[in-house]
């Protein structure tokens, strides 16, 4: 039975961006627009990325994700977000890119060489391995770091907020 990448990626990154703009929403209405907008410079430890930075590159790596499998042209972001609205049509954006791209474009290329560029270096991947090994991890990383967040500076989150769909079979 082959791999279906796209079921590995576009509906795991929906759900959980979807889950992602939901925590935000629920930030503004635990602490009002200006409470939570005071919580997107927070960090867990200075030399950590803060809450802001957290959703941006969630949705750089979805997106870049399906870019990288199907061929794609990624969207280019600024990452200028400065407030909750902002970031939630950040998420929206990047669900509107990863939606338009077909699953044919996706499925399939389990062998598709993947390759990041870093300052320090390259890391090359096959599609799958890069799926499994980076993409997913690196992407659910942020996803959880901005949850500990949220949940650090006192947003009534539980597990059912993070899980967003998942626990409701949606």
């Amino acid at each position: 039975m082959a791999t279906e990448l796209y079921d590995l990626t576009v509906p795991v990154f929906t759900r959980a961006l979807k889950a992602l703009s939901g925590l935000l929403d629920k930030a503004v209405a635990h602490a009002g627009e200006a409470g939570a907008q005071a919580l997107l410079s927070n960090r867990l430890i200075d030399d950590m990325h803060p809450l802001a930075k957290q959703v941006q590159i969630a949705c750089d790596s979805a997106k870049l994700c399906v870019a990288r499998l199907s061929g794609a042209e990624a969207p280019v972001n600024e990452d200028t977000e400065t407030t909750i609205a902002e970031l939630n049509a950040r998420i929206a954006a990047t669900l509107a890119f990863i939606a338009s791209v077909p699953r044919g474009e996706i499925d399939g290329q389990e062998g598709r060489e993947v390759v990041l560029k870093f300052p320090g270096g390259e890391l090359p991947f096959r599609g799958l391995a890069y799926v499994t090994g980076f993409a997913l991890p690196n992407f659910f990383f942020h996803v959880s770091m901005a949850y500990a967040l949220l949940r650090q500076a006192g947003v009534p989150l539980g597990k059912r907020d993070y899980m967003g769909a998942a626990l409701t079979g949606g």
